[in-house]
């Protein structure tokens, strides 16, 4: 077992990294002389070596993305904070100054328009970077990639789950 975070039974520390697919030519008996129940044995190590490395595929392409969604909620809640809190301190203070050179209900006019200003600046900056978020795209491209693997499988086992435990 590789320390590298290839397979998710691998190191608690996640490192998002794919270098390749772990897939391994299993399959060294020569044409004609392998049994059926080695050929499903093979099938069967294969399949399980590629899914492991799609779920690991799709590990590493949402880490990013999850990191992008943080990134855009931690600014929506700077906005609420400044909004909020320093208001009540800082805008008073700025209000008070402009008061010594116009009438004081003009002064807080002005601060009341400056905090809603920044404060929608800051969500703004937010709503972007969560709209960045995407789908994992190159893990969405393999799996479908996959139903070609065996043809009409992915029809069968549709079926199968429709029909329900006791049909």
């Amino acid at each position: 077992m590789s320390n590298k975070g290839l397979f998710t039974d691998g190191p608690k520390d996640f490192t998002p990294r794919v270098s390749s697919i772990p897939l391994s030519d299993v399959d060294t008996t020569r044409a004609g002389e392998g049994s059926i129940g080695d050929l499903v044995s093979n099938a069967t190590a294969q399949m399980s070596s590629l899914f492991r490395a799609e779920l690991e595929l799709a590990k590493t392409e949402l880490a990013g993305e999850a990191k992008k969604g943080a990134i855009g909620g931690g600014l929506f809640g700077v906005a609420g904070v400044i909004a909020l809190y320093s208001s009540f301190f800082f805008f008073f203070f700025a209000a008070e100054l402009l008061s010594t050179w116009l009438e004081r209900w003009a002064s807080f006019l002005i601060v009341f328009l400056v905090m809603l200003l920044l404060a929608a600046l800051l969500a703004l900056f937010g709503w972007q970077k969560v709209k960045k978020i995407s789908a994992p795209q190159k893990t969405i491209d393999s799996v479908t990639e996959l139903k070609n693997l065996v043809p009409g499988q992915a029809t069968q086992k549709l079926e199968a789950r429709n029909r329900g435990l006791y049909s």
